[in-house]
């Protein structure tokens, strides 16, 4: 059994680490533990600096590349990640794009693409760490996912469709996998102040609590969710009071 303050021994692949809500999840994981894989396809930089900053505080880190809404990217990168740090049992599936189109901007290759990102690479990274997670008879998933998977949202409606699309996956797996030790779950925040949020102060008349959520936040709940070995199949929600579902 793991608690969620102790996840040493394991080896975690976040994908999209490099800034915001990733960079978070990977420190989170590292200070509890675990050996972190910062996934990145473009900032090389960034993913670098928080590797650096995992490491100065005594953890085990490496940055790999990879576009995980490739397959052929994706099982690359999981090897190397074997190689490095050890078979991967617990796998956060962040990557994500927000491409903001209203109905009638929106274009095919917007909508292939949001979807490709947002939920075909968390189908082609848990299709690739199950077979590691299946002989240790142990393995955590955790897909984070937003509050627009239920609500209208202010990306678009490619954006609704592929989160709703990740919830869906995660009830999928979550109810296959069990029985073999590995529990599947979902995370869904609304308006935390990353990057590309930031400033947006006028949003904050929306959320009850007042302020927007942090990334931190988000990682404390992925945290919590990896720890439980009883919570499988659920998504939780970080909305500042907005809905309760």
């Amino acid at each position: 059994m793991v608690a969620s303050a102790d996840l040493g021994g394991h080896v975690a692949l976040v994908t999209g680490a490099s800034r915001g809500i990733g960079a978070a999840i990977a420190f989170a994981l590292a200070e509890a533990g675990s050996a972190v894989a910062v996934n990145y396809r473009e900032r090389a930089d960034s993913a670098e600096a928080v590797v650096a900053g995992i490491t100065s505080i005594g953890g085990r880190a490496v940055a790999v590349a990879a576009d995980v809404s490739r397959a052929a990217a994706v099982t690359g990168m999981v090897e190397r990640v074997a190689a490095t740090l050890g078979p991967i049992d617990i796998l956060v599936n962040n990557a994500g794009v927000a491409i903001v189109r209203g109905v009638d901007d929106l274009t095919e290759d917007d909508f292939d693409r949001t979807i490709a990102v947002n939920l075909k690479s968390a189908f082609l990274c848990t299709q690739a760490v199950l077979p590691a997670m299946r002989a240790r008879g142990w393995g955590r998933i955790v897909n984070i996912s937003s509050g627009a998977a239920r609500g209208a949202g202010a990306i678009g409606v490619h954006y609704n469709a592929s989160k709703a699309g990740m919830e869906g996956l995660t009830r999928g797996y979550a109810a296959r996998l069990v029985k073999q030790g590995i529990t599947v779950n979902a995370v869904a925040p609304s308006l935390i102040e990353t990057d590309m949020m930031r400033g947006r102060t006028d949003l904050t008349r929306n959320i009850p609590l007042g302020r927007m959520g942090q990334a931190d936040e988000v990682a404390q709940a992925v945290k919590m969710v990896l720890g439980n070995g009883y919570i499988t199949g659920q998504t939780i929600m970080l909305n500042g009071g907005m809905a309760f579902i």
